[in-house]
């Protein structure tokens, strides 16, 4: 692990976080326990969707890595997460894998999506209804945790052009679009969702078209974070008007593949994902 100077938008030099120890294509971030879980592949090749059993969960806090769930098999390539009452949800192909993390030995439960739902890539909860998106289906399912131990059968809820990052407050979803085939379209934007339970409407908050990954909320309320694969960097959005301002970086490497990111304690989490490591900076 290292650290490198960056330069923020004001011109102050700011700190870079490299993290890379026992990383191996990481997908996403997910804030625990005063530190972030990071998702890995664990694969040879860099394949979203591959069958191969390696992937597991690192958990990395103040300098230290150690894992939290093993390599048992389980997982092929653990995605977007999230997590109630000590139960984490792994987002994974075709399916959603839940661990106990007071058993982390203990087999996982499994939530089997429709066949042909292989993408599953992000989830997101509004009081006891987790949302999980589908990027190659456009779909955007949702499953009753009112017990979190026991979760419900997905229902398919919206279509949404190929939804990737989720993201939910006071009442509002926010999805960050990413074209399945490579093909980005004036489709592929970030939306927002008003209304969850009535009338879902899916509306642009941005319009520049993109490949949209990981969205989370700045620590200011008033704006949320995007990361983007084409050109691979990641922005911060104004919640009142859309507006879409690159977050400047200067690394020695600039980001390849920037995913599922994370914002805990005034620093982003970014996975650079073909890279096989963690960049944080400070909001």
């Amino acid at each position: 692990m290292m650290s490198i100077p960056v330069a923020s938008l004001a011109g102050n030099e700011k700190q870079v976080e490299i993290v890379n120890e026992n990383i191996r294509y990481c997908e996403s971030t997910y804030p625990y326990n005063g530190g972030i879980l990071i998702a890995n592949f664990g694969t040879e090749q860099l394949n979203p969707l591959n069958a191969e059993g390696k992937g597991y969960i690192l958990y990395y806090k103040n300098g230290k890595m150690d894992t939290l769930v093993p390599a048992d098999g389980n997982l092929n390539a653990p995605k977007g997460m999230f997590m109630r009452d000590n139960q984490l949800y792994i987002c994974d192909v075709n399916k959603i894998v839940v661990y106990d993390l007071a058993q982390v030995s203990k087999t996982p439960k499994t939530i089997n999506l429709p066949e042909g739902n292989l993408f599953v890539n992000d989830l997101a909860a509004n009081g006891n209804d987790l949302y999980a998106s589908v990027t190659n289906t456009n779909k955007i399912f949702k499953i009753d945790i009112t017990d979190p131990a026991n979760p419900g059968e997905p229902q398919e809820w919206i279509t949404i052009p190929g939804p990737n990052g989720l993201l939910i407050g006071d009442g509002t979803m926010y999805v960050a679009s990413y074209p399945a085939d490579g093909n980005t379209s004036e489709k592929h934007v970030v939306y927002r969702i008003s209304d969850l339970t009535n009338n879902p409407q899916p509306e642009k908050l941005v319009t520049v078209p993109g490949q949209y990954d990981g969205i989370a909320f700045a620590s200011d309320g008033a704006s949320l974070y995007v990361t983007n694969w084409t050109p691979a960097g990641i922005s911060r959005i104004n919640l009142r008007n859309g507006d879409l301002l690159p977050v400047g970086l200067s690394l020695e490497e600039s980001l390849s593949g920037p995913a599922d990111i994370t914002v805990s304690d005034g620093k982003i989490y970014i996975p650079d994902l073909p890279a096989s490591r963690v960049v944080i900076i400070s909001e």
